[in-house]
Parts: C-alpha cells; structure tokens; sequence
C-alpha cells in the first residue's frame, strides 16, 4: 500500500480563545475544505469540542506530504491560531 492507498486523519490543536480569533479566517479556511470535499480528498472534516478545542479532517488518496502542503495553506496556520498538528494513518475496518 502507499501513502495515497491509505486514509489518514489531521488532527488540530487549536490556540486558546479560537472562537473569537478565528473569525477573520473561517470563511477561507472553510472555502479551502469544501474545495477539498469536491475535488474528493477531504471525507469529512469538523471541530472537536464545545466551545472547539481542534479539528479533525478526514483525508483519502493524499499521503502525509500533501496534507502537511494542506496544512500551511491553511488560513488557520498562517494566522497561528493551529498550536499543534499531526497526522495519523487511520487502518478502516472494511
């Protein structure tokens, strides 16, 4: 299997306060998942927590390299209201 076989989850830590910092940003950055969502390598994606603590996106048929590119295009990490990112092989059970 390669990397692009596989599903892998992002996972977003984001900064404190990420409600009201992330205003400026949240139409873009939600514009470039939707993107993802159409094109097909975003399977779903969404904040975790209430208030949101992160994230979690989805990704198939994009490796670990194409989501860390995903990830510095992203409107979030370039306004460093993302702490902490990492991504993980998910191993679906058919």
């Amino acid at each position: 299997m390669t990397d692009r076989d596989g599903t892998y989850i992002l996972f977003y830590d984001y900064v404190d306060n990420m409600l009201e910092r992330r205003a400026p940003y949240r139409e873009e950055h939600l514009a470039r998942v939707q993107a993802h969502r159409e094109e097909g390598s975003i399977v779903m994606a969404g904040a975790l927590g209430d208030p949101p603590t992160g994230a979690a996106i989805v990704f198939r048929g994009i490796g670990p390299e194409g989501i860390e590119i995903f990830v510095n295009d992203d409107p979030y990490m370039k306004a460093g209201l993302i702490a902490n990112w990492r991504v993980e092989l998910w191993n679906v059970v058919p």
